[in-house]
């Protein structure tokens, strides 16, 4: 499984961003073994909102699931137009939100 976790900085012990369009990075978990990459969420100077653009690296990056703060309308569209599933409202570090979604996963 390929989770997305925007955060604020490149490892495990960042923050969850805030806000999902103003991310600096995307990290890609593997939630079982918490292997992961990190990769700058590019946002282009464009006509079109930051969510829409995060939404779009996210696609890109093959993401299944997405674990952010908040996330506006267009990014959740986009997101969920794709298959991709949001967990919103997520704070701490990317390790406890990562650790919250594991716990929730293999509740049912």
């Amino acid at each position: 499984m390929r989770v997305c976790v925007t955060a604020e900085g490149e490892d495990l012990d960042a923050l969850v961003a805030e806000e999902f369009g103003h991310a600096p990075f995307l990290l890609i978990v593997d939630p079982d073994t918490m292997e992961f990459e990190v990769f700058d969420n590019v946002l282009v100077d464009t006509d079109i909102g930051y969510g829409i653009q995060t939404a779009e690296n996210i696609v890109h990056l093959k993401a299944e699931v997405v674990i952010t703060g908040f996330v506006g309308p267009h990014g959740i569209k986009k997101l969920e137009s794709k298959g991709i599933k949001l967990v919103t409202d997520e704070e701490g570090t990317v390790k406890q939100a990562l650790d919250a979604f594991n716990r929730r996963r293999h509740r049912g």
